[in-house]
């Protein structure tokens, strides 16, 4: 091979590859452009319906008894009984014997007492009969009207005096006798017993507690300005709510009165509703309403024609974001009859069938483009007319 031949064999095979690249780039088709895509945020639309809405107001009370008493004595002595059902938790109906005082001391008094209206009626009847006697007496007497004091009427009224004030003590020492007993006053339960066997009792020791089981209580704040949506407050109905265990239970229950005045310390009115028969004692209840439960309520109030409700998330200062035909953002003003914490009563601005969003957006641009969540984005012109070309070729 000739020495010019071999000093150049590297050029050579660099022309050569320089070539063949040369032909494989002419070769290479160029990338396919494709149309630039705006990225839209997606929202969730919800379409307006209009209709009569039953306005709910929102509240929550502690269920309490209507009827709780302080038991407390009303005479004085030792504790010598105590019922088993006199303790806390136990049902107990009106007339049971919770306790007994000592009744020695007060059988006593009973015995005296009636001794006492015996002399006195023994006596009254001795002085009738000295009255009637002076009365045969002053019959021989021809002129004049003989004196009351001759006819032995002011003795008269004296002992019909004591034997009055005799019984009024017989009475008396037999209501003392009768108050050593211990009675439950209504049907209920013992919530509280703060006494025990041979303690001595005071008059006006606290003994326990009993709260009526027939009525129950619950007082529901609510804002003074929602009473307008009341017709009336007497009989409207109420539904009481509480969670346990995963389940929501109910209850129906009946407003009977308003308290009437806004509470200095929350600014609210206080509602006052009651549940019958709480513990299902006349009634079988599968859930008893127990004292002492917190409860969420809701009161039925006026129905008012077309309304819109909405989740409150998606009105925003008496605003809502409205998603037109096209898929652009209008926001609009709306009337909002009244609001709680879940809902929003909506009533003129907005029209059946327009839909609004339920996302929230970073910003809100009147007439900004969005795509709406289960639907299929249409093709713009530019997208159409690609489509055409494509299918023609």
């Amino acid at each position: 091979m000739p020495l010019l031949l071999r000093r150049t064999m590297p050029l050579w095979i660099l022309l050569l590859f320089i070539g063949a690249a040369a032909l494989l780039a002419s070769l290479r088709q160029p990338p396919e452009k494709k149309a630039e895509t705006e990225s839209l945020p997606v929202v969730e639309v919800m379409a307006i319906e209009k209709s009569a809405h039953q306005v709910q107001l929102r509240s929550y009370g502690v269920v309490k008894a209507k009827h709780s008493t302080q038991l407390v004595a009303e005479v004085s002595g030792r504790l010598v009984e105590l019922s088993p059902k006199f303790v806390r938790g136990e049902w107990v109906k009106q007339g049971d014997i919770l306790a007994r005082i000592e009744p020695a001391d007060y059988q006593a008094d009973l015995m005296q007492a009636e001794a006492n209206l015996a002399q006195a009626q023994a006596q009254l009847e001795e002085e009738i009969a000295r009255g009637k006697v002076a009365e045969r007496e002053w019959q021989g007497v021809l002129d004049g009207i003989p004196p009351e004091l001759g006819l032995r009427k002011p003795q008269l009224a004296k002992e019909q005096a004591n034997v009055r004030s005799a019984q009024a003590g017989l009475a008396r020492a037999q209501r003392n006798l009768e108050r050593t007993v211990i009675r439950a006053p209504f049907d209920g339960l013992i919530v509280a017993r703060d006494v025990d066997l041979g303690q001595y009792i005071n008059v006006s020791n606290q003994l326990g507690e009993v709260q009526g089981s027939d009525i129950a209580e619950i007082r529901l704040p609510v804002p003074p300005e929602d009473l307008e949506f009341l017709q009336d407050i007497n009989g409207a109905e109420v539904v009481l709510t509480q969670v346990l265990a995963d389940r929501e239970l109910t209850w129906p229950a009946k407003l009977v009165r308003s308290e009437g005045v806004v509470n200095d310390e929350n600014r609210m009115v206080y509602l006052v509703a009651e549940v019958r028969d709480p513990y299902g004692l006349v009634h079988d209840r599968v859930h008893p309403l127990k004292f002492g439960s917190f409860v969420n309520a809701r009161i039925a109030g006026q129905y008012i024609d077309d309304l819109v409700n909405l989740p409150r998330h998606a009105v925003r200062n008496e605003r809502v974001t409205v998603i037109k035909a096209d898929n652009t953002v209008e926001l609009r003003n709306v009337h909002v009859v009244r609001a709680d914490l879940e809902q929003v009563y909506i009533q003129g601005g907005l029209e059946e069938g327009e839909r609004i969003s339920l996302s929230a957006m970073d910003s809100v641009d009147i007439g900004r483009k969005v795509k709406v969540l289960g639907e299929e984005p249409a093709p713009d012109a530019a997208g159409a007319a690609q489509l055409a070309i494509s299918g023609a070729q």
